[in-house]
């Protein structure tokens, strides 16, 4: 056979990744707060986007005006209101009511409101201004004698009860208020700033003192004065330069810094290791005293600032939000809040493309129109395919949220794919960073996704998640004079029907942080 070049024309299929597939994909894997930023920008770059801030403003045709009514601004302009009102396109998936025996019913409740007229009237022609005046001139009399003198107007609204909620004292501001009143010399007091300046987040001094005294031009045995005047402020324990004089300080405080407790402070390493008999010669204690001496340095504080200035931690929104009904049933719905309303002005586009001339700005135009389309239709698609995966994993996991996690059942992608028909990449995509509000706790998706252990007794599988949460339970319930080890634990389980191994037992316990069966025992009798 002669290899020789040539020309064929051939037809095939193949799948293209366009820009408005990645789109769609990368939305459904985005958290809430991402997907916020991501309309966000969105939201600067097209001009034909519009975020909807009038919740409910949908009509029966799913049509929203730009202004929010529902006139002839509604009929140019379509988009996605994902608010308190439902969009007839969602197919009803706002809300998935579940009975006791799994079968999903679709329920969609709508927001009811009630008006009140609490204003009145009244007709004030007949008081002249003169008494209008006396009367304003009486009433701020009596509210100054009734405050001592702070003139509060009773006649005026009152603030709201937040309102009147203090706010946090940082740490700073505690000092300095301490500070004035045990510093009355300037140059102490700009030394105290300084010094103040120098804690870190636990309350230790963070800089040297030579380097502050040669800054500040003045000695350095000035500088340790107002240390140690510094150091007797609240929280007790504060300017300490290492832990073992913070220590010190919160002993000293108490009264209890003998000599005995001085030695064992300055060999804290000999603690951290659990030698009770070297620090006991070095202390010249018995056993009895250097418990008593160990269980009062445990009831300190070794970060005294942490009180202050705290870094107060966002809670978790979730997107979908599942509660219970009347009759046993529960209503899984998306969490409004999170998904961002938007729509797309086609009165705005209209006008623009009539007055549009060349063809370049027609190109453009008709691309800003096309993508904003496709991320209201992405936005649309992303909340269903939340909203399918959740109840479907609802319905997998009933009785976990009926009994708790031991009743968790193992769960693999496949599963709730082939139930929703939908591709495990898709399902792998709507559970990331996504969260779920049950009656149980606020669980990421990926938590209903755990492994299969097998059953010695031939039944049902169990839940990897369920079987750490009974390792925990059997070595919190374990007695002080019988400490379990792992061989011990996998005969307990294997008893229960748990068919595990012991180096599975040992990998869930270190991954609950637990420590040993030898490192239990020798805490607890050092405890005794």
């Amino acid at each position: 056979m002669v290899l020789t070049p040539r020309l064929d024309l051939r037809q095939s299929q193949s799948l293209v990744m366009t820009p408005q597939l990645q789109q769609a994909i990368k939305l459904l894997q985005l958290s809430n707060i991402e997907l916020n930023e991501y309309v966000e920008s969105e939201l600067e770059q097209n001009p034909l986007l519009e975020r909807d801030d009038t919740a409910g403003s949908v009509d029966s045709d799913g049509l929203g005006g730009p202004d929010g009514s529902g006139g002839d601004g509604a009929a140019n302009s379509t988009g996605e209101d994902f608010g308190d009102a439902v969009d007839p396109d969602l197919n009803g998936l706002k809300a998935v009511d579940f009975s006791d025996q799994g079968n999903g019913t679709e329920a969609i409740a709508g927001d009811m409101g009630n008006d009140m007229d609490t204003g009145s009237d009244w007709n004030n022609d007949s008081i002249s201004n003169a008494d209008i005046a006396a009367e304003q001139l009486s009433d701020q009399a009596f509210s100054d004698w009734g405050s001592g003198g702070q003139g509060t107007d009773f006649g005026g609204a009152l603030p709201n009860l937040e309102e009147t909620v203090s706010g946090n004292i940082s740490l700073r501001d505690h000092l300095g208020s301490q500070m004035a009143l045990s510093m009355f010399d300037p140059v102490d007091r700009l030394i105290g700033a300084s010094l103040i300046d120098m804690l870190d987040g636990s309350g230790y001094i963070s800089g040297e003192l030579d380097q502050l005294a040669d800054g500040l031009g003045c000695s350095l045995q000035q500088v340790e004065a107002v240390l140690e005047v510094l150091q007797s402020l609240d929280p007790p324990g504060i300017f300490a330069r290492d832990l073992s004089e913070c220590l010190g300080l919160q002993l000293k405080e108490l009264d209890r810094l003998d000599p005995a407790m001085q030695a064992l402070l300055g060999n804290l390493e000999m603690l951290a290791k659990r030698d009770l008999a070297g620090l006991m010669d070095i202390c010249g204690v018995d056993e009895e005293d250097i418990t008593d001496m160990v269980a009062e340095i445990r009831e300190l504080d070794p970060k005294p600032a942490e009180a202050f200035d705290g870094i107060v931690a966002q809670p978790v929104v979730p997107d979908v939000i599942m509660r219970s009904v009347a009759g046993g049933n529960w209503v899984v719905e998306l969490n409004t809040d999170t998904l961002p309303k938007v729509l797309v002005n086609n009165t705005y586009f209209t006008r623009i493309s009539r007055d549009a001339g060349s063809k370049a700005d027609k190109q453009y135009i008709n691309d800003c129109y096309q993508s904003a389309n496709w991320l209201v239709k992405s936005l649309h698609q992303r909340a269903t395919t939340i909203l399918k995966v959740a109840s479907e994993l609802v319905r997998q996991q009933d009785a976990f949220f009926i009994r708790g996690v031991q009743y968790l059942k193992p769960l693999v992608l496949r599963d709730i794919a082939e139930a929703i028909e939908m591709h495990e990449s898709t399902v792998s995509r709507v559970t990331s960073n996504k969260f779920m509000a049950t009656p149980r706790g606020i669980f990421e998706l990926k938590y209903f996704f755990t492994a299969a252990i097998g059953s010695s007794s031939g039944g049902e599988s169990h839940s990897a998640e369920s079987v750490r949460h009974r390792i925990k339970a059997l070595i919190k319930a374990e007695p002080m004079s019988k400490i379990l080890s792992d061989d011990k634990i996998v005969t307990l389980l294997r008893g229960e029907g748990v068919d595990i191994a012991r180096r599975t037992v040992a990998k869930y316990r270190e991954s609950l942080s637990i420590p040993s069966s030898v490192q239990r025992r020798r805490e607890k009798n050092s405890a005794l």
